[in-house]
């Protein structure tokens, strides 16, 4: 028996795809919206675009819940279009009374407050993070009008097997071919991390709480809160021999903005790397339970394996022609 209706808008994305896949395995009934049309077991796909409240409302039908996993290229969040997307999303639940799930991040903060909680002020420092306050406050306001049931769950950086795009995929990994990996971070400054899987069974466990919860709530995902330090002692445990480990030069990403508009927007975030940002969340830690959550080096590991698959294939392949000219 299915657990409820649930739309995916954006369902291709990172956090998109982690959620239906956790939907689909825990019973749901899940369709999914994207432009382009992918492939995805148990997931019944819908060709839509976020820029028509038809589409969308179309696609949302008859659903319960609605995941908004929808964003924008990074240097398109500006001139008010990433509100209008979401002011979309909205138009197309209507009053519907229907509940939103949304990803929220840690660019509505300030480098200053260390720990952050669901209840801490906003206080952002840059025009991005400005951008997410007011992404939340409409969310908020359609929640106080009766329209919706909006619930916020916030995480640090995504990680996870198959992803790619994100940190893992760009620096860690980005030279595992000539035996060097990277680690993110200033040294003993602790790093909030998001391993997918975890992340979206705890929007899964969101999703079928609903009814428990208030008209509009935010949550926190603690994740993996650890050091590059920390990092580095995991991924050292299963990389091959001799891989050099170093830490990524954060004075890079400035760099690479100068060619790239996307990591040129992604640079003027690096504040969030000297300067510890910790999620924590004790309600929704007591809502998941005490077994909850991959354990950390088992995520790196699970993480890492894509990568470190065809460096393996490579090798045994070069042992195998050694061996047949022997």
């Amino acid at each position: 028996m299915s657990k409820g209706k649930v739309v995916i808008l954006g369902v291709n994305g990172h956090i998109g795809r982690a959620v239906a896949e956790a939907l689909v395995a825990r019973g749901w009934d899940v369709t999914g919206m994207a432009r382009t049309i992918k492939q995805l077991p148990g997931v019944r796909f819908v060709a839509g675009n976020s820029d028509s409240v038809d589409d969308m409302r179309r696609a949302i039908g008859d659903a319960e819940v609605v995941v908004n996993a929808l964003n924008l290229p990074y240097n398109a969040w500006d001139k008010g279009r990433m509100e209008a997307q979401m002011q979309r999303v909205l138009a197309a639940l209507g009053s519907s009374g229907k509940t939103m799930l949304f990803p929220g991040n840690i660019y509505n903060f300030n480098q200053s407050d260390g720990v952050i909680t669901p209840d801490l002020a906003q206080n952002p420092q840059t025009a991005r993070g400005a951008i997410r306050v007011r992404v939340e406050e409409m969310f908020e306001a359609a929640s106080a009008r009766g329209d919706i049931q909006a619930i916020i769950l916030r995480a640090g950086d995504f990680y996870g097997p198959g992803t790619t795009g994100d940190w893992f995929d760009q620096v860690v990994f980005r030279e595992i071919r000539k035996g060097r990996i990277s680690t993110m971070g200033v040294s003993g400054i602790g790093h909030s991390w998001a391993y997918l899987p975890d992340l979206a069974a705890a929007f899964e466990a969101l999703a079928s709480l609903r009814s428990t919860l208030g008209g509009f709530e935010r949550f926190h995902f603690a994740g993996n809160f650890v050091t590059p330090e920390q990092m580095e002692a995991a991924l050292a445990r299963i990389v091959p021999a001799g891989t050099r480990i170093s830490t990524f030069p954060l004075w890079m990403l400035k760099l690479l903005g100068l060619f790239s508009p996307v990591m040129r927007e992604i640079s003027k975030m690096d504040h969030i790397w000297p300067h510890p940002m910790e999620l924590k969340d004790s309600r929704l830690a007591d809502l998941l339970g005490p077994s909850f959550g991959t354990p950390f080096e088992v995520a790196v590991a699970a993480t890492a394996s894509p990568f470190l698959r065809p460096k393996k294939d490579a090798i045994l392949g070069l042992e195998a022609a050694s061996s047949s000219r022997g």
